[in-house]
């Protein structure tokens, strides 16, 4: 393989998959599906451990493809515990690029499942420390420093977009955001929110979401919440979606909780069909982006994009 994939496809394809009626299906979770099929997923490399091993890429490289044939029209790469920081802190610094190339690479198979349909490859970039964590988030030049690389790194393999995910604070937030827009591709960031509505941080989104709309420009295509339970989302998105009205705005709910070892708790219950007919009221609220987060699986990507079907195109 070589350094860098060539996309097939621009970033105006973000741009038509929006100009429709129809929500834009993102794919499920990554972590927890690699779990659930037996791969290693114990901290601090979580995901990241899947990149390392011939079980784990291939494992890594059929999730992919399975979320492909659900109905995806967006794969993260498999790059949310593939940061210098972390890899350094598990002993692998040396292998920075090479891990972020086989994460675009096993996202970039993945997407030829879809059989001819747009199935767009995003980078992911995850907050520098840990998820639930906002005390642990370093200083805003720290996180600019750290997400700028990660960020032209992504670019460079030939992903599609950016997508920021699971940001708890403002402050990361805006780093992560002026850095993935440096890259010229198109942005999406999704935050991790708190009832009643506020970022994990405490931070109120009142003042955090219309400067963050600001601040990603013509970049950012979309706003969007994960990494909390379905219940949690459904008492914020209304409000959420009114505050900055000119982008679109979307949401994926986990379901499990997390684990100090492997990362995740998967759900006592797997019910693909009672999540799609949650995410459809998110869409009669106006979701534009909808998928799932930690402890969903391709089947739950099946059952919102056989909802999706019945929608006007």
């Amino acid at each position: 393989m070589g350094d860098s994939v060539t996309s097939p496809l621009s970033g105006a394809s973000l741009d038509s998959l929006l100009a429709r009626r129809r929500p834009v299906l993102l794919d499920g979770a990554t972590g927890t599906e690699l779990a659930r099929r037996g791969v290693d997923t114990t901290l601090p490399l979580w995901s990241g451990r899947a990149l390392f091993d011939d079980r784990g890429l291939e494992t890594l490289m059929k999730i992919h493809e399975d979320y492909a044939r659900a109905g995806a029209e967006i794969l993260v790469t498999n790059t949310f515990r593939t940061t210098a920081r972390i890899l350094e802190r598990a002993g692998r610094s040396g292998s920075w690029r090479e891990a972020n190339r086989r994460a675009v690479e096993c996202a970039r198979a993945g997407s030829q499942a879809s059989a001819g349909r747009v199935c767009l490859v995003a980078g992911g970039l995850a907050p520098l420390e840990d998820c639930y964590r906002p005390d642990l988030v370093p200083t805003r030049d720290e996180c600019l420093r750290e997400h700028r690389p990660q960020s032209e790194l992504l670019a460079s393999l030939g992903v599609d977009l950016i997508i920021i995910e699971t940001m708890n604070s403002l402050r990361e937030a805006e780093a992560a955001l002026q850095a993935a827009r440096e890259t010229g591709l198109p942005v999406l960031l999704s935050l991790c929110p708190r009832p009643s509505h506020h970022l994990l941080s405490g931070e109120p989104l009142e003042a955090a979401l219309p400067r963050l709309a600001g601040a990603g420009g013509d970049a950012l295509r979309g706003v969007l919440m994960n990494c909390a339970t379905p219940e949690a989302l459904e008492q914020i998105f209304p409000r959420f979606a009114s505050l900055a009205p000119a982008l679109p705005h979307g949401l994926y709910a986990h379901l499990g909780e997390p684990d100090d070892v492997t990362g995740w708790r998967m759900p006592d219950r797997h019910e693909p069909r009672a999540y799609a007919v949650w995410m459809e009221k998110r869409i009669e609220e106006g979701a534009r982006f909808v998928g799932g987060c930690c402890g969903t699986t391709p089947d739950h990507i099946a059952a919102i994009a056989e909802r999706l079907g019945r929608l006007p195109g």
